[in-house]
Protein backbone atom coordinates (compact mmCIF):
# COMPACT_ATOMS: atom_id res chain seq x y z
CA UNK A 1 0.00 0.00 0.00
CA UNK A 2 2.61 2.55 1.10
CA UNK A 3 5.01 2.36 -1.84
CA UNK A 4 6.94 5.61 -2.06
CA UNK A 5 8.76 6.06 -5.36
CA UNK A 6 10.71 9.06 -4.11
CA UNK A 7 14.20 9.39 -2.75
CA UNK A 8 13.22 10.28 0.84
CA UNK A 9 10.06 9.25 2.68
CA UNK A 10 10.19 12.42 4.81
CA UNK A 11 9.71 14.59 1.72
CA UNK A 12 6.35 13.11 0.72
CA UNK A 13 3.08 14.96 1.26
CA UNK A 14 1.61 11.78 2.73
CA UNK A 15 4.33 11.60 5.36
CA UNK A 16 4.00 15.28 6.23
CA UNK A 17 0.22 15.01 6.61
CA UNK A 18 0.45 11.99 8.90
CA UNK A 19 3.31 13.62 10.80
CA UNK A 20 1.22 16.76 11.37
CA UNK A 21 -1.68 14.70 12.72
CA UNK A 22 0.66 12.78 15.00
CA UNK A 23 2.20 16.06 16.14
CA UNK A 24 -1.24 17.07 17.41
CA UNK A 25 -2.48 13.77 18.83
CA UNK A 26 0.70 12.45 20.49
CA UNK A 27 0.99 15.34 23.01
CA UNK A 28 -2.63 14.67 24.02
CA UNK A 29 -1.85 10.98 24.57
CA UNK A 30 1.29 11.88 26.50
CA UNK A 31 -0.73 14.31 28.64
CA UNK A 32 -3.25 11.56 29.40
CA UNK A 33 -0.46 9.17 30.42
CA UNK A 34 1.10 11.90 32.54
CA UNK A 35 -2.21 12.55 34.33
CA UNK A 36 -2.62 8.84 34.97
CA UNK A 37 0.90 8.50 36.38
CA UNK A 38 0.45 11.69 38.39
CA UNK A 39 -2.79 10.36 39.88
CA UNK A 40 -1.15 7.02 40.63
CA UNK A 41 1.83 8.67 42.30
CA UNK A 42 -0.43 10.92 44.38
CA UNK A 43 -2.57 7.97 45.43
CA UNK A 44 0.57 6.03 46.29
CA UNK A 45 1.95 8.95 48.33
CA UNK A 46 -1.37 9.43 50.16
CA UNK A 47 -1.47 5.75 51.05
CA UNK A 48 2.17 5.90 52.16
CA UNK A 49 1.58 8.95 54.35
CA UNK A 50 -1.46 7.40 56.01
CA UNK A 51 0.26 4.04 56.41
CA UNK A 52 3.50 5.47 57.81
CA UNK A 53 1.49 7.52 60.31
CA UNK A 54 -0.35 4.37 61.34
CA UNK A 55 2.92 2.40 61.60
CA UNK A 56 4.57 5.07 63.74
CA UNK A 57 1.54 5.19 66.01
CA UNK A 58 1.64 1.40 66.34
CA UNK A 59 5.36 1.43 67.21
CA UNK A 60 4.90 4.27 69.70
CA UNK A 61 2.09 2.35 71.36
CA UNK A 62 4.25 -0.79 71.44
CA UNK A 63 7.16 1.20 72.90
CA UNK A 64 4.89 2.57 75.65
CA UNK A 65 3.65 -0.93 76.37
CA UNK A 66 7.21 -2.29 76.60
CA UNK A 67 8.27 0.64 78.81
CA UNK A 68 5.36 -0.07 81.17
CA UNK A 69 6.37 -3.74 81.30
CA UNK A 70 9.95 -2.75 82.10
CA UNK A 71 8.82 -0.48 84.94
CA UNK A 72 6.70 -3.26 86.41
CA UNK A 73 9.58 -5.67 85.88
CA UNK A 74 12.06 -3.43 87.70
CA UNK A 75 9.55 -2.97 90.52
CA UNK A 76 9.25 -6.74 90.77
CA UNK A 77 13.03 -7.14 90.85
CA UNK A 78 13.16 -4.82 93.86
CA UNK A 79 10.24 -6.54 95.62
CA UNK A 80 11.08 -7.31 99.26
CA UNK A 81 9.40 -10.69 99.32
CA UNK A 82 11.41 -11.83 96.29
CA UNK A 83 14.65 -10.64 97.88
CA UNK A 84 13.74 -12.39 101.13
CA UNK A 85 13.18 -15.70 99.31
CA UNK A 86 16.46 -15.42 97.45
CA UNK A 87 18.60 -14.31 100.39
CA UNK A 88 17.01 -15.83 103.54
CA UNK A 89 15.49 -19.02 102.14
CA UNK A 90 17.31 -21.23 104.64
CA UNK A 91 16.13 -19.18 107.60
CA UNK A 92 12.45 -19.17 106.62
CA UNK A 93 9.94 -21.66 107.89
CA UNK A 94 7.79 -23.63 105.48
CA UNK A 95 4.82 -21.42 106.26
CA UNK A 96 6.82 -18.29 105.50
CA UNK A 97 8.18 -19.80 102.29
CA UNK A 98 4.71 -20.78 101.11
CA UNK A 99 3.31 -17.35 101.96
CA UNK A 100 6.07 -15.56 100.03
CA UNK A 101 5.65 -17.84 97.00
CA UNK A 102 1.88 -17.37 96.97
CA UNK A 103 2.40 -13.65 97.16
CA UNK A 104 4.79 -13.74 94.16
CA UNK A 105 2.46 -16.01 92.17
CA UNK A 106 -0.42 -13.64 92.76
CA UNK A 107 1.67 -10.66 91.72
CA UNK A 108 2.98 -12.44 88.58
CA UNK A 109 -0.55 -13.40 87.59
CA UNK A 110 -1.81 -9.86 88.05
CA UNK A 111 1.16 -8.53 86.10
CA UNK A 112 0.51 -10.99 83.22
CA UNK A 113 -3.18 -10.19 83.06
CA UNK A 114 -2.51 -6.47 82.92
CA UNK A 115 -1.16 -6.66 79.33
CA UNK A 116 -2.45 -8.59 76.35
CA UNK A 117 1.09 -8.87 74.94
CA UNK A 118 2.46 -10.88 77.89
CA UNK A 119 2.42 -14.64 77.42
CA UNK A 120 4.18 -15.67 80.63
CA UNK A 121 6.34 -14.26 83.44
CA UNK A 122 9.06 -16.39 85.06
CA UNK A 123 11.15 -15.59 88.12
CA UNK A 124 14.28 -17.79 88.19
CA UNK A 125 15.76 -17.89 91.72
CA UNK A 126 19.21 -19.43 91.43
CA UNK A 127 19.95 -19.52 95.15
CA UNK A 128 17.00 -21.87 95.87
CA UNK A 129 16.91 -23.59 92.41
CA UNK A 130 13.29 -22.62 91.88
CA UNK A 131 11.36 -21.02 89.02
CA UNK A 132 8.10 -19.26 89.82
CA UNK A 133 5.87 -18.95 86.71
CA UNK A 134 2.59 -17.11 86.19
CA UNK A 135 1.39 -20.05 84.09
CA UNK A 136 3.17 -23.06 85.63
CA UNK A 137 3.31 -22.07 89.33
CA UNK A 138 6.52 -23.27 91.06
CA UNK A 139 8.91 -25.66 89.28
CA UNK A 140 12.53 -26.72 89.67
CA UNK A 141 15.11 -24.41 88.07
CA UNK A 142 16.83 -25.70 84.91
CA UNK A 143 20.34 -24.62 85.88
CA UNK A 144 21.84 -25.34 82.44
CA UNK A 145 19.17 -23.23 80.69
CA UNK A 146 19.61 -20.55 83.36
CA UNK A 147 23.38 -20.39 82.80
CA UNK A 148 22.88 -20.16 79.01
CA UNK A 149 20.25 -17.43 79.48
CA UNK A 150 22.60 -15.35 81.62
CA UNK A 151 25.43 -15.79 79.10
CA UNK A 152 23.25 -14.67 76.17
CA UNK A 153 21.83 -11.71 78.10
CA UNK A 154 25.36 -10.60 78.98
CA UNK A 155 26.29 -10.51 75.27
CA UNK A 156 23.08 -8.74 74.24
CA UNK A 157 22.62 -5.38 75.99
CA UNK A 158 19.37 -4.62 74.16
CA UNK A 159 16.07 -4.25 75.96
CA UNK A 160 14.58 -7.18 74.08
CA UNK A 161 16.11 -10.63 73.95
CA UNK A 162 15.19 -13.09 71.19
CA UNK A 163 15.46 -16.85 71.44
CA UNK A 164 13.71 -19.78 69.72
CA UNK A 165 11.27 -17.57 67.81
CA UNK A 166 10.25 -15.85 71.03
CA UNK A 167 10.97 -12.42 72.48
CA UNK A 168 11.72 -11.68 76.13
CA UNK A 169 12.28 -8.83 78.56
CA UNK A 170 15.05 -9.74 81.03
CA UNK A 171 15.91 -8.10 84.39
CA UNK A 172 18.23 -9.57 87.02
CA UNK A 173 19.39 -8.98 90.60
CA UNK A 174 23.01 -9.67 91.53
CA UNK A 175 24.44 -10.47 94.90
CA UNK A 176 27.60 -8.93 96.25
CA UNK A 177 30.14 -11.36 94.74
CA UNK A 178 32.11 -10.30 91.66
CA UNK A 179 31.57 -12.61 88.71
CA UNK A 180 28.83 -14.57 90.44
CA UNK A 181 25.57 -15.47 88.70
CA UNK A 182 22.53 -13.26 89.49
CA UNK A 183 20.58 -14.19 92.58
CA UNK A 184 17.42 -14.20 90.51
CA UNK A 185 16.15 -13.18 87.04
CA UNK A 186 12.71 -11.86 86.07
CA UNK A 187 11.88 -13.04 82.52
CA UNK A 188 8.83 -11.69 80.65
CA UNK A 189 7.87 -13.61 77.48
CA UNK A 190 5.88 -11.60 74.94
CA UNK A 191 2.97 -13.28 73.18
CA UNK A 192 3.81 -13.58 69.43
CA UNK A 193 0.24 -14.57 68.62
CA UNK A 194 -1.09 -11.37 70.20
CA UNK A 195 1.49 -9.39 68.22
CA UNK A 196 0.29 -11.18 65.10
CA UNK A 197 -3.31 -10.25 65.89
CA UNK A 198 -2.35 -6.62 66.43
CA UNK A 199 -0.51 -6.60 63.09
CA UNK A 200 -3.64 -7.89 61.38
CA UNK A 201 -5.42 -4.70 62.44
CA UNK A 202 -2.95 -2.75 60.28
CA UNK A 203 -4.01 -4.63 57.14
CA UNK A 204 -6.97 -2.49 56.11
CA UNK A 205 -6.62 -3.25 52.36
CA UNK A 206 -7.35 -6.48 50.56
CA UNK A 207 -4.28 -8.74 50.10
CA UNK A 208 -2.17 -6.38 52.24
CA UNK A 209 -0.08 -7.53 55.18
CA UNK A 210 2.47 -6.43 57.74
CA UNK A 211 5.29 -7.87 59.80
CA UNK A 212 7.66 -6.98 62.63
CA UNK A 213 11.30 -7.95 62.22
CA UNK A 214 14.63 -7.50 63.94
CA UNK A 215 17.60 -7.25 61.59
CA UNK A 216 19.96 -8.20 64.43
CA UNK A 217 18.35 -11.43 65.63
CA UNK A 218 16.25 -12.45 62.63
CA UNK A 219 13.11 -12.55 64.78
CA UNK A 220 10.03 -11.96 62.63
CA UNK A 221 6.32 -12.05 63.33
CA UNK A 222 3.88 -11.84 60.40
CA UNK A 223 0.26 -10.79 60.24
CA UNK A 224 -0.54 -13.89 58.17
CA UNK A 225 1.35 -16.98 57.04
CA UNK A 226 0.48 -16.36 53.36
CA UNK A 227 2.93 -13.44 53.37
CA UNK A 228 5.95 -15.68 53.94
CA UNK A 229 7.29 -15.28 50.36
CA UNK A 230 6.95 -11.50 50.55
CA UNK A 231 8.70 -11.35 53.93
CA UNK A 232 11.58 -13.60 52.82
CA UNK A 233 12.13 -11.62 49.61
CA UNK A 234 11.99 -8.32 51.48
CA UNK A 235 14.52 -9.43 54.12
CA UNK A 236 16.84 -10.77 51.41
CA UNK A 237 16.70 -7.50 49.44
CA UNK A 238 17.25 -5.39 52.56
CA UNK A 239 20.24 -7.52 53.46
CA UNK A 240 21.70 -6.94 49.98
CA UNK A 241 20.98 -3.21 49.69
CA UNK A 242 21.07 -2.28 53.41
CA UNK A 243 18.30 0.21 52.72
CA UNK A 244 14.56 0.30 53.22
CA UNK A 245 12.54 -0.72 50.17
CA UNK A 246 9.55 1.10 48.69
CA UNK A 247 8.77 -1.45 45.99
CA UNK A 248 9.13 -5.21 45.75
CA UNK A 249 8.37 -7.80 43.08
CA UNK A 250 7.49 -11.33 44.16
CA UNK A 251 6.37 -14.01 41.71
CA UNK A 252 5.91 -11.34 39.00
CA UNK A 253 3.58 -9.35 41.27
CA UNK A 254 4.57 -5.83 42.34
CA UNK A 255 4.05 -4.62 45.91
CA UNK A 256 3.99 -1.15 47.42
CA UNK A 257 6.11 -1.13 50.60
CA UNK A 258 6.01 1.22 53.64
CA UNK A 259 8.46 1.05 56.55
CA UNK A 260 8.81 2.40 60.08
CA UNK A 261 11.64 1.79 62.52
CA UNK A 262 11.85 1.90 66.32
CA UNK A 263 15.27 2.87 67.63
CA UNK A 264 14.24 2.00 71.18
CA UNK A 265 13.13 -1.53 70.35
CA UNK A 266 15.38 -1.97 67.29
CA UNK A 267 12.38 -3.35 65.45
CA UNK A 268 11.28 -2.60 61.92
CA UNK A 269 7.59 -2.56 61.07
CA UNK A 270 6.79 -3.17 57.39
CA UNK A 271 3.50 -3.20 55.49
CA UNK A 272 3.04 -4.34 51.90
CA UNK A 273 0.21 -3.69 49.49
CA UNK A 274 -0.23 -5.00 45.92
CA UNK A 275 0.14 -2.19 43.38
CA UNK A 276 -3.07 -3.37 41.73
CA UNK A 277 -4.88 -2.34 44.92
CA UNK A 278 -3.35 1.13 44.65
CA UNK A 279 -4.38 1.38 41.00
CA UNK A 280 -7.90 0.08 41.54
CA UNK A 281 -9.44 3.52 42.30
CA UNK A 282 -7.88 4.73 39.04
CA UNK A 283 -9.23 1.86 36.94
CA UNK A 284 -12.06 4.03 35.54
CA UNK A 285 -9.59 6.66 34.39
CA UNK A 286 -7.24 3.92 33.17
CA UNK A 287 -9.96 2.33 31.03
CA UNK A 288 -10.89 5.70 29.54
CA UNK A 289 -7.21 6.37 28.83
CA UNK A 290 -6.95 3.11 26.91
CA UNK A 291 -10.18 3.87 25.07
CA UNK A 292 -8.80 7.26 24.11
CA UNK A 293 -5.52 5.71 22.98
CA UNK A 294 -7.30 3.09 20.85
CA UNK A 295 -9.57 5.75 19.37
CA UNK A 296 -6.50 7.79 18.50
CA UNK A 297 -4.91 4.80 16.78
CA UNK A 298 -8.10 4.18 14.79
CA UNK A 299 -8.24 7.87 13.90
CA UNK A 300 -4.62 7.71 12.72
CA UNK A 301 -5.41 4.69 10.54
CA UNK A 302 -8.52 6.33 9.05
CA UNK A 303 -6.67 9.61 8.48
CA UNK A 304 -3.72 7.79 6.93
CA UNK A 305 -5.96 5.78 4.62
CA UNK A 306 -7.94 8.84 3.49
CA UNK A 307 -4.72 10.79 2.94
CA UNK A 308 -3.31 7.89 0.96
CA UNK A 309 -6.43 7.46 -1.15
CA UNK A 310 -7.21 11.08 -1.96
CA UNK A 311 -3.73 12.64 -2.01
CA UNK A 312 -0.88 10.16 -2.01
CA UNK A 313 -2.31 7.63 -4.46
CA UNK A 314 -2.99 10.22 -7.22
CA UNK A 315 0.48 11.67 -6.65
CA UNK A 316 1.94 8.18 -6.73
CA UNK A 317 0.22 7.54 -10.06
CA UNK A 318 1.67 10.76 -11.46
CA UNK A 319 5.19 9.94 -10.22
CA UNK A 320 4.97 6.39 -11.61
CA UNK A 321 3.88 7.82 -14.95
CA UNK A 322 6.97 10.04 -14.93
CA UNK A 323 9.09 6.98 -14.21
CA UNK A 324 7.49 5.11 -17.10
CA UNK A 325 8.12 8.12 -19.31
CA UNK A 326 11.77 8.20 -18.20
CA UNK A 327 12.07 4.54 -19.21
CA UNK A 328 11.06 5.53 -22.75
CA UNK A 329 7.40 4.46 -22.79
CA UNK A 330 5.48 7.42 -24.20
CA UNK A 331 2.24 5.59 -25.11
CA UNK A 332 0.77 5.25 -21.60
CA UNK A 333 -1.38 8.31 -20.75
CA UNK A 334 -3.02 8.67 -17.33
CA UNK A 335 -6.74 7.83 -17.16
CA UNK A 336 -8.64 9.80 -14.48
CA UNK A 337 -12.45 10.18 -14.46
CA UNK A 338 -12.81 12.60 -11.55
CA UNK A 339 -12.93 16.32 -12.22
CA UNK A 340 -10.59 17.61 -9.56
CA UNK A 341 -7.16 19.22 -9.29
CA UNK A 342 -5.44 15.96 -10.18
CA UNK A 343 -7.62 15.66 -13.28
CA UNK A 344 -6.16 18.94 -14.55
CA UNK A 345 -2.61 17.76 -13.78
CA UNK A 346 -3.18 14.46 -15.57
CA UNK A 347 -4.60 16.21 -18.67
CA UNK A 348 -1.57 18.48 -18.93
CA UNK A 349 0.72 15.47 -18.43
CA UNK A 350 -0.94 13.61 -21.30
CA UNK A 351 -0.52 16.66 -23.58
CA UNK A 352 3.14 16.79 -22.60
CA UNK A 353 3.56 13.09 -23.51
CA UNK A 354 2.19 13.67 -27.01
CA UNK A 355 4.43 16.68 -27.63
CA UNK A 356 7.48 14.96 -26.15
CA UNK A 357 6.92 11.86 -28.27
CA UNK A 358 6.90 13.94 -31.47
CA UNK A 359 10.11 15.72 -30.49
CA UNK A 360 11.88 12.50 -29.48
CA UNK A 361 10.90 10.74 -32.71
CA UNK A 362 12.52 13.51 -34.73
CA UNK A 363 15.66 13.67 -32.59
CA UNK A 364 16.01 9.87 -32.31
CA UNK A 365 15.89 9.32 -36.04
CA UNK A 366 18.52 11.99 -36.62
CA UNK A 367 20.77 10.56 -33.90
CA UNK A 368 20.52 6.98 -35.19
CA UNK A 369 21.39 8.12 -38.69
CA UNK A 370 24.46 9.96 -37.37
CA UNK A 371 25.60 6.96 -35.27
CA UNK A 372 25.18 4.52 -38.15
CA UNK A 373 27.09 6.84 -40.44
CA UNK A 374 29.89 7.15 -37.88
CA UNK A 375 30.06 3.37 -37.39
CA UNK A 376 30.34 2.83 -41.12
CA UNK A 377 33.05 5.46 -41.36
CA UNK A 378 35.06 4.00 -38.44
CA UNK A 379 34.83 0.45 -39.76
CA UNK A 380 35.90 1.48 -43.27
CA UNK A 381 39.10 2.96 -41.81
CA UNK A 382 40.25 -0.49 -40.67
CA UNK A 383 39.89 -2.43 -43.93
CA UNK A 384 42.50 -0.57 -46.08
CA UNK A 385 45.08 -0.82 -43.31
CA UNK A 386 44.83 -4.62 -43.07
CA UNK A 387 44.74 -4.94 -46.86
CA UNK A 388 48.07 -3.13 -47.01
CA UNK A 389 49.58 -5.50 -44.40
CA UNK A 390 48.25 -8.56 -46.23
CA UNK A 391 49.90 -7.61 -49.51
CA UNK A 392 53.10 -6.86 -47.64
CA UNK A 393 53.14 -10.39 -46.17
CA UNK A 394 52.35 -11.95 -49.57
CA UNK A 395 55.13 -9.92 -51.16
CA UNK A 396 57.57 -11.10 -48.48
CA UNK A 397 56.69 -14.77 -49.06
CA UNK A 398 57.01 -14.34 -52.84
CA UNK A 399 60.49 -12.84 -52.42
CA UNK A 400 61.74 -15.91 -50.56
CA UNK A 401 60.06 -18.25 -53.08
CA UNK A 402 58.09 -20.19 -50.48
CA UNK A 403 55.34 -21.41 -52.84
CA UNK A 404 53.91 -23.88 -50.31
CA UNK A 405 53.31 -21.15 -47.78
CA UNK A 406 52.03 -18.85 -50.53
CA UNK A 407 49.36 -21.47 -51.31
CA UNK A 408 48.38 -21.79 -47.62
CA UNK A 409 48.46 -18.04 -47.23
CA UNK A 410 46.25 -17.29 -50.24
CA UNK A 411 43.63 -19.82 -49.02
CA UNK A 412 43.57 -18.26 -45.56
CA UNK A 413 43.62 -14.78 -47.08
CA UNK A 414 40.61 -15.63 -49.22
CA UNK A 415 38.70 -16.82 -46.11
CA UNK A 416 39.81 -13.69 -44.34
CA UNK A 417 38.53 -11.27 -46.99
CA UNK A 418 35.33 -13.28 -47.39
CA UNK A 419 34.60 -12.47 -43.72
CA UNK A 420 35.20 -8.74 -43.94
CA UNK A 421 33.27 -8.30 -47.21
CA UNK A 422 30.28 -10.53 -46.37
CA UNK A 423 26.98 -8.66 -47.00
CA UNK A 424 28.29 -5.55 -45.25
CA UNK A 425 26.95 -6.80 -41.87
CA UNK A 426 27.76 -4.50 -38.94
CA UNK A 427 27.30 -7.13 -36.18
CA UNK A 428 28.48 -10.76 -36.15
CA UNK A 429 28.55 -13.58 -33.63
CA UNK A 430 31.52 -13.44 -31.29
CA UNK A 431 32.42 -16.99 -32.32
CA UNK A 432 32.79 -15.79 -35.94
CA UNK A 433 34.86 -12.77 -34.87
CA UNK A 434 37.21 -15.01 -32.88
CA UNK A 435 37.45 -17.49 -35.77
CA UNK A 436 38.45 -14.62 -38.03
CA UNK A 437 41.04 -13.42 -35.49
CA UNK A 438 42.42 -16.93 -35.14
CA UNK A 439 42.72 -17.05 -38.95
CA UNK A 440 44.74 -13.84 -38.79
CA UNK A 441 47.15 -15.28 -36.19
CA UNK A 442 47.53 -18.41 -38.33
CA UNK A 443 48.48 -16.16 -41.26
CA UNK A 444 51.03 -14.36 -39.08
CA UNK A 445 52.43 -17.66 -37.78
CA UNK A 446 53.36 -18.60 -41.37
CA UNK A 447 55.72 -15.65 -41.22
CA UNK A 448 56.88 -15.53 -37.60
CA UNK A 449 56.65 -19.15 -36.38
CA UNK A 450 60.32 -19.20 -35.36
CA UNK A 451 60.28 -15.92 -33.48
CA UNK A 452 56.75 -15.56 -32.08
CA UNK A 453 54.68 -18.07 -30.12
CA UNK A 454 50.88 -17.64 -29.87
CA UNK A 455 48.66 -18.79 -26.94
CA UNK A 456 45.07 -18.52 -28.23
CA UNK A 457 42.54 -19.91 -25.70
CA UNK A 458 39.26 -21.48 -26.73
CA UNK A 459 36.18 -19.21 -26.61
CA UNK A 460 33.79 -20.26 -23.77
CA UNK A 461 30.56 -21.73 -25.12
CA UNK A 462 28.31 -19.20 -23.31
CA UNK A 463 30.01 -16.34 -25.20
CA UNK A 464 29.67 -17.75 -28.70
CA UNK A 465 26.22 -16.30 -29.48
CA UNK A 466 26.92 -12.74 -28.31
CA UNK A 467 26.76 -10.29 -31.21
CA UNK A 468 29.63 -7.83 -31.56
CA UNK A 469 30.83 -5.27 -34.15
CA UNK A 470 33.11 -6.77 -36.77
CA UNK A 471 36.88 -6.42 -36.58
CA UNK A 472 37.28 -5.59 -32.89
CA UNK A 473 39.77 -8.35 -31.97
CA UNK A 474 41.94 -8.80 -35.08
CA UNK A 475 43.10 -5.14 -35.21
CA UNK A 476 44.28 -5.43 -31.57
CA UNK A 477 46.29 -8.54 -32.49
CA UNK A 478 47.61 -6.77 -35.59
CA UNK A 479 48.69 -3.83 -33.42
CA UNK A 480 50.66 -6.22 -31.15
CA UNK A 481 52.50 -7.65 -34.14
CA UNK A 482 53.17 -4.33 -35.85
CA UNK A 483 54.37 -2.28 -32.86
CA UNK A 484 55.97 -4.92 -30.67
CA UNK A 485 56.36 -8.55 -31.69
CA UNK A 486 57.72 -8.02 -35.24
CA UNK A 487 60.64 -6.11 -33.75
CA UNK A 488 61.68 -9.01 -31.47
CA UNK A 489 64.42 -11.32 -32.74
CA UNK A 490 63.30 -14.27 -30.61
CA UNK A 491 60.94 -15.55 -27.85
CA UNK A 492 58.03 -13.31 -28.74
CA UNK A 493 54.77 -14.25 -27.01
CA UNK A 494 51.18 -13.30 -27.86
CA UNK A 495 48.34 -14.34 -25.47
CA UNK A 496 44.58 -14.16 -26.15
CA UNK A 497 42.30 -15.15 -23.22
CA UNK A 498 38.62 -14.77 -22.26
CA UNK A 499 36.79 -13.91 -19.00
CA UNK A 500 33.22 -13.23 -17.85
CA UNK A 501 33.19 -10.84 -14.87
CA UNK A 502 29.87 -9.49 -13.52
CA UNK A 503 28.02 -9.85 -16.85
CA UNK A 504 30.89 -8.18 -18.70
CA UNK A 505 32.87 -10.14 -21.33
CA UNK A 506 36.63 -9.52 -21.21
CA UNK A 507 38.75 -10.43 -24.27
CA UNK A 508 42.38 -9.95 -23.21
CA UNK A 509 45.19 -9.52 -25.75
CA UNK A 510 48.71 -9.10 -24.34
CA UNK A 511 52.30 -9.45 -25.52
CA UNK A 512 55.79 -9.51 -24.04
CA UNK A 513 57.24 -6.70 -26.13
CA UNK A 514 59.94 -4.46 -24.67
CA UNK A 515 59.49 -1.26 -26.67
CA UNK A 516 56.45 0.23 -24.82
CA UNK A 517 57.52 3.14 -22.63
CA UNK A 518 55.54 4.46 -19.66
CA UNK A 519 55.01 7.77 -21.49
CA UNK A 520 53.53 6.02 -24.55
CA UNK A 521 51.26 3.94 -22.32
CA UNK A 522 50.09 7.06 -20.44
CA UNK A 523 49.25 8.90 -23.69
CA UNK A 524 47.27 5.92 -25.00
CA UNK A 525 45.33 5.61 -21.73
CA UNK A 526 44.62 9.34 -21.75
CA UNK A 527 43.20 9.23 -25.31
CA UNK A 528 40.94 6.26 -24.46
CA UNK A 529 39.69 7.70 -21.15
CA UNK A 530 38.84 11.04 -22.79
CA UNK A 531 37.23 9.26 -25.78
CA UNK A 532 39.28 11.28 -28.25
CA UNK A 533 37.26 13.03 -30.96
CA UNK A 534 40.10 13.74 -33.48
CA UNK A 535 39.30 13.61 -37.17
CA UNK A 536 41.91 10.88 -37.72
CA UNK A 537 40.75 7.93 -35.64
CA UNK A 538 42.63 4.66 -36.19
CA UNK A 539 43.56 1.43 -34.42
CA UNK A 540 42.74 1.11 -30.74
CA UNK A 541 40.78 4.41 -30.48
CA UNK A 542 38.69 3.26 -33.45
CA UNK A 543 37.64 0.06 -31.68
CA UNK A 544 37.03 1.81 -28.34
CA UNK A 545 34.60 4.30 -29.90
CA UNK A 546 32.73 1.57 -31.82
CA UNK A 547 32.24 -0.49 -28.64
CA UNK A 548 31.11 2.58 -26.67
CA UNK A 549 28.59 3.53 -29.36
CA UNK A 550 27.27 -0.03 -29.62
CA UNK A 551 27.05 -1.07 -25.96
CA UNK A 552 27.09 2.23 -24.07
CA UNK A 553 28.83 3.16 -20.84
CA UNK A 554 31.05 0.48 -19.30
CA UNK A 555 32.07 -1.00 -22.66
CA UNK A 556 35.22 -0.25 -24.62
CA UNK A 557 38.95 -0.81 -24.18
CA UNK A 558 41.18 -0.79 -21.10
CA UNK A 559 44.95 -0.65 -21.68
CA UNK A 560 47.68 -1.26 -19.13
CA UNK A 561 51.09 -2.86 -18.82
CA UNK A 562 50.97 -6.64 -19.09
CA UNK A 563 52.50 -9.02 -16.59
CA UNK A 564 54.48 -10.22 -19.64
CA UNK A 565 56.02 -6.67 -19.66
CA UNK A 566 54.35 -5.63 -22.92
CA UNK A 567 50.97 -4.06 -23.67
CA UNK A 568 47.75 -5.54 -22.29
CA UNK A 569 44.51 -4.59 -24.07
CA UNK A 570 41.22 -5.72 -22.48
CA UNK A 571 38.11 -5.56 -24.68
CA UNK A 572 35.07 -5.01 -22.40
CA UNK A 573 31.58 -5.87 -23.68
CA UNK A 574 28.83 -5.19 -21.14
CA UNK A 575 25.88 -7.57 -21.55
CA UNK A 576 22.52 -7.37 -19.69
CA UNK A 577 18.80 -7.66 -20.39
CA UNK A 578 18.26 -3.95 -20.97
CA UNK A 579 21.43 -2.78 -22.72
CA UNK A 580 22.76 -5.79 -24.59
CA UNK A 581 22.58 -3.89 -27.87
CA UNK A 582 22.29 -0.15 -27.95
Amino acid sequence: MFNFPVTSLRRTIFFRSVFTYLLVIIPIIILGLYLYNWSYNNASKDISRATVTQLNYYLEDLEREIEWMELQQFDLVEDGELSKLAVTWGKLSNVERRASMNYLLHRLTSFKNSSAFIKDINVHIYSISKTISAMNSVIELDEQAYTQLIANVSKNRDRLYYSDDAVYLIASKYGGGKGDLPSYVVQIELDSEKLKESLQLLSIYEDSGSFLTSSYSGYTVMSNDESKDVVENYLEKVKETRNFLTQLTVNQEKYHIDNAYSNKLKLMLVTYLPEETVKRPLSFFYNWAWLFAMSSVIAIVVFSYSTYRFIHKPLLMLVQSFRIMEAGELDRPIVHDKKDEFGYLYTRFNHMLIKLKNLIDQDYKQKMMMQKSELKQLQSQINPHFLYNSFFILNSLAKVGDTERIEQFTIMLGEYFRFITRNGEDLVLLSEEIKHSRMYTDIQELRFSRRIRVQFNELPMEMETVKVPRLIVQPIIENAYEHSLEKMSEQGLLSITFENVNDTIHIIVEDNGTLLSDEQLYKLQHRIQNNSEENEVTGIINIHRRLSLTYGEGSGLVVERSELNGLKVMICIRINDDTQLK
